[in-house]
């Protein structure tokens, strides 16, 4: 018979092992697609965000904290850590290349690796350190159908019928979800939430990137999420993107000195009633996408809730870029349907970016800045408080390898890999010191920028733009002429950055 004192001293050792074990905490990152700054409820929008907005009041709410402004050069940043032109993601997508990942970094410091939704690359994620994915390898889908026309529906609005789709180490071109009832949304959460079954009885922590393609157009969404909003548009472009920034006033999101931009859309009073209807209709659809986004975000909280997880999980969330302007049309039928390929364009995308100026694809802040929360129960000790402090989505590879306890490496399967660009921001969260000693560079198509301390120079094809960021969040007042040395200074920061990662000829 074994001795009672033996089988206490293994159930400590045991217990102490789970504890240790237990000691990293869990990671979720979730990833919205084209949302502007002004997009969810605790950033100033009228849509209904309550699971986000509660993460933001037990959390922390970001008001400077920058993407790329185009989604495959953002998401290649998120997951290596490194500019967008060092793993040569900044032309086209393609594979991630002298870099490593989250995943191959964070399954080395013992994480089990999750990933469901868009990647916008030509490699299977699970071939780059997740042990389990689904989703939408592409770049944009139908919602409701990616794939082939089905049984007794209307053909699916596609920009291309071939749109890669994985499922673990199988790549699908296309992929036709058998049930009628898929939307991309929804499917992704389903995922996720079977992954979590999947391993609930782990003792390893796990990253989950849950990276989702709402609201990037088209834009379709189910009946009953489009009826919540229907009608809610007929102010116009001008009075919502006034009340966003009343709230945002309200909130302390911006300081008194920071002033609205100028609306960039058409006067709501020229449009006729046919066309306030459509613009209408347009809003309340890309309101729903949201709206459902937030559903299945809350959907994941209950998940990690009943599971006892909670507590020892840190969320982050952001979208890839600012609101999108583009203007794209395939197909017929009613908007939000599965037949009609629709997008916001300019007019609602200026709302959405409240209070900056552009949009997706510009440099300027309507197209680089992104809300971004984290939630941290326990480690956060100034809940719903604001960060004001300048940072990138090349600052989560350092910050996740912190909170992770994990070393990024020199090199990777034996080849030398590009050193990590961005800084912990864990100091952040926890209320210390944080300090960046390194600008932080833009370069996208014609959009070039870089940013130190609260200087933000900033060009789209055309001369040199120089922006006092603390006193000038919107970018009103161009100073190059008056700070000639400061732009000279900056210029050449940019132009030495250019040359170091491949843009320039040496």
């Amino acid at each position: 018979m074994i001795d009672r004192a033996v089988l206490f001293l293994a159930a400590l050792l045991l217990t102490a092992i789970i504890g240790l074990a237990n000691t990293k905490p869990n990671i979720v990152f979730i990833l919205a697609d084209d949302m502007g700054f002004s997009d969810l409820g605790c950033y100033g929008s009228e849509i209904a965000t309550p699971h986000l907005d509660s993460l933001a009041k037990d959390g922390l709410r970001f008001t400077q904290f920058y993407s790329t402004s185009k989604c495959f050069p953002s998401r290649a940043c998120l997951l290596t850590g490194v500019y967008a032109q060092q793993s040569k993601m900044h032309r086209s997508h393609g594979k991630m290349r002298n870099a490593v990942t989250l995943a191959e970094v964070l399954r080395g410091a013992g994480y089990r690796t999750l990933m469901s939704g868009k990647h916008h690359g030509t490699e299977n994620p699970f071939e780059r350190g997740f042990d389990r994915y689904f989703g939408l390898r592409d770049g944009a889908c139908n919602y409701f159908n990616p794939g082939r026309q089905r049984v007794g529906e209307g053909k699916p609005a596609q920009k291309s019928p071939r749109r890669a789709w994985c499922i673990d180490h199988i790549t699908y071109k296309p992929y036709t979800p058998p049930k009628k009832d898929f939307y991309t949304t929804d499917a992704f959460t389903d995922a996720a939430l079977g992954y979590l079954d999947d391993y609930q009885n782990e003792t390893k922590p796990f990253f989950l990137y849950l990276s989702y393609n709402a609201p990037h157009d088209p834009l379709q969404a189910w009946p009953e999420d489009i009826a919540k909003y229907r009608g809610k548009y007929r102010a116009g472009y001008g009075e919502t993107r006034k009340a966003r920034w009343a709230k945002q006033q309200a909130m302390g999101i911006f300081s008194n000195d920071v002033t609205l931009s100028d609306q960039e859309s058409i006067a709501w009073n020229k449009l006729n009633d046919a066309e306030k209807d459509d613009a209408d209709l347009r809003m309340a659809v890309y309101a729903a996408m949201i709206d459902c986004l937030d559903q299945n975000i809350g959907r994941l909280l209950s998940k990690l809730d009943s599971t006892g997880k909670r507590d020892n999980t840190i969320i982050f969330f952001a979208s890839d870029n600012g609101g999108s302007a583009v203007a794209v049309e395939r197909g017929d039928g009613p908007i939000g349907s599965i037949t009609r390929w629709t997008s916001l364009k300019r007019d609602w995308a200026n709302v959405s970016n409240t209070p900056f100026r552009k949009y997706k694809n510009d440099s300027m802040e309507g197209g680089i800045t992104s809300p971004f929360i984290v939630s941290w129960p326990g480690r956060i000790n100034t809940p719903d408080g604001l960060v004001r402090q300048p940072s990138h989505l090349i600052d989560i590879m350092a910050t996740l390898c912190d909170i992770g306890q994990s070393d990024y490496p020199a090199s990777w399967k034996g080849k030398p890999i590009t050193p990590s660009q961005g800084v912990s921001l864990r100091p952040l969260l926890e209320g210390q010191p944080f300090t960046r000693s390194e600008p932080i560079y833009w370069q996208w198509r014609k959009g070039r920028a870089i940013r130190k301390n609260q200087w933000k120079l900033v060009s789209h094809g055309g001369p040199w733009e120089l922006y006092d960021i603390a006193k000038d969040r919107t970018e009103m007042r161009d100073v190059s002429h008056l700070q000639a040395g400061v732009t000279r200074h900056l210029a050449d920061l940019w132009e030495k950055w250019a040359e170091e990662v491949g843009l320039r000829e040496r």
